[in-house]
């Protein structure tokens, strides 16, 4: 096998590694989300633009979508590994990355431009919860990025 294959095969890995475990970030961020904001501290629903009815009727989707998003990613991340490709490095960034991007995504997308729901209503500084929301999520965002840039030569484990 020539160099060339060995890094391309590397290279393959890490992309594929990187895709599984966004899925997975990406659905675990959407669970901390509909758990923790939707239920427990009762802050917003998905989509409060409508009744209350609606509203837990919407969290109810955000939670099917991430059920089944969760269920995909983890099928994707075995079948990395039972093909031997599994690079960790790589697969702690995609999970960092996908679940940084949720967040930023819900704070700019849904609570600023399509306006679906706010962090917390009633509150007198909605600027401050949009700021912990949204730095929050390019923190764990930059995470990724600082392992994917360190996962570039990474090889998959046995």
């Amino acid at each position: 096998m020539a160099a060339s294959d060995t890094l391309d095969i590397a290279a393959h890995a890490r992309r594929r590694s990187l895709r599984a475990a966004l899925v997975i970030g990406i659905a675990i961020m959407a669970a901390v989300d509909e758990i923790v904001f939707h239920q427990i501290l009762a802050w917003h629903h998905f989509y409060d633009r409508a009744t209350p009815l609606v509203g837990l009727m919407s969290d109810g989707f955000l939670h099917a979508a991430e059920l089944i998003a969760l269920v995909a990613g983890f099928f994707l991340y075995a079948d990395v590994r039972r093909r031997g490709l599994l690079v960790p490095r790589a697969a702690w960034a995609g999970f960092f990355l996908g679940a940084g991007g949720f967040q930023m995504f819900d704070g700019i997308v849904d609570h600023k431009i399509l306006r679906l729901h706010q962090v917390r209503y009633g509150v007198e500084n909605l600027l401050v919860y949009d700021i912990a929301w949204n730095a929050s999520g390019l923190l764990l965002f930059l995470v990724g990025v600082w392992l994917w840039r360190g996962a570039r030569h990474a090889r998959p484990v046995d």
